[in-house]
């Protein structure tokens, strides 16, 4: 395939990352200025950022309740992800289902080789074939497009900053009520709420990258548009006590769950509504070329 770069979307993620990276080399600065015995609670936040990375896979898998499945068990899904790995150059993922009514799917894994693709039994229930190819394609263009390694790396010094205004008191030592504590306390707090914000910006970049990968994929760009239309409308048949369940997952789901107070504070991705639009505009520059 003709992985084609979009270099607007390109570089809006690109001025993210660099102003998260600005944001970061100030805010070490005054770790180091302020913290003089921070090294080692860092240290221990480094490990866990390292154990999450490795093991993410996982747990998003058992957050879910998704079970890995065999090609015995769901042929045309395994057969599905293998044609599109294979227009899209990867790796066959592991693949994973989830029995839920709430129809979605998201891919998790540290790499291209260790990945994995899952969906539920509602996604499986809800979409036609070639909408079920858009939305699995989508899943291998966060794959293809490394977006945990990205995430989980963008949100590293993010964690570390909500652990300073949670219990920086108690690593002041002796000065633990002095001024310095508090200014590096209020400076995480600062670092914390906007490095939230600019990292919810780059996952929704990321979810239009995704988007234009996989009609790139594809090759129907109206498909994906067509699934994301299913999904968005069957969201509102399912019970709301099911959707709070499922909310936490939301910056791993192909459409965000609305319901409960993790899918009101802040949006991983665009709106289902200028998603749509992007996919249709690339459908028509496609029937052009």
């Amino acid at each position: 395939m003709d992985w084609k770069t979009d270099w607007g979307l390109r570089g809006r993620m690109g001025f993210t990352m660099f102003l998260l990276f600005a944001l970061y080399v100030v805010f070490i600065g005054v770790l180091t200025t302020y913290f003089g015995n921070f090294l080692f609670p860092m240290i221990m936040l480094g490990a866990f950022a390292v154990a999450q990375y490795f093991f993410s896979d996982k747990l998003a898998l058992r957050s879910m309740g998704a079970r890995e499945v065999s090609a015995d068990e769901y042929p045309d899904l395994h057969r599905r992800i293998e044609r599109l790995s294979q227009q899209a150059d990867l790796p066959k993922p592991t693949v994973a289902v989830a029995d839920t009514q709430v129809p979605n799917a998201f891919a998790t894994g540290r790499n291209k080789k260790n990945a994995t693709v899952a969906v539920t039994t509602g996604l499986l229930q809800a979409l036609d074939e070639d909408e079920l190819d858009g939305v699995l394609a989508h899943e291998l263009a966060h794959v293809k497009n490394r977006d945990v390694m990205v995430m989980t790396i963008a949100s590293f010094l993010s964690t570390i900053a909500f652990f300073i205004v949670r219990w920086g008191w108690l690593l002041g030592g002796d000065n633990r009520q002095g001024a310095p504590v508090i200014v590096a306390i209020l400076v995480s707090l600062v670092v914390w709420v906007v490095s939230f914000l600019l990292i919810r910006a780059l996952s929704r970049y990321r979810e239009y990258s995704a988007d234009r990968g996989a009609a790139l994929i594809t090759g129907q760009p109206g498909a994906l548009a067509s699934a994301l239309m299913t999904i968005d409308g069957r969201m509102d048949k399912v019970p709301e006590e099911d959707l709070r369940e499922e909310a936490e997952m939301n910056a791993f789901f192909i459409i965000p769950i609305k319901a409960g107070f993790v899918g009101k504070i802040a949006s991983t991705h665009p709106s289902t509504e200028n998603r749509i639009e992007k996919l249709r505009e690339l459908e028509k520059e496609m029937e052009t070329a």
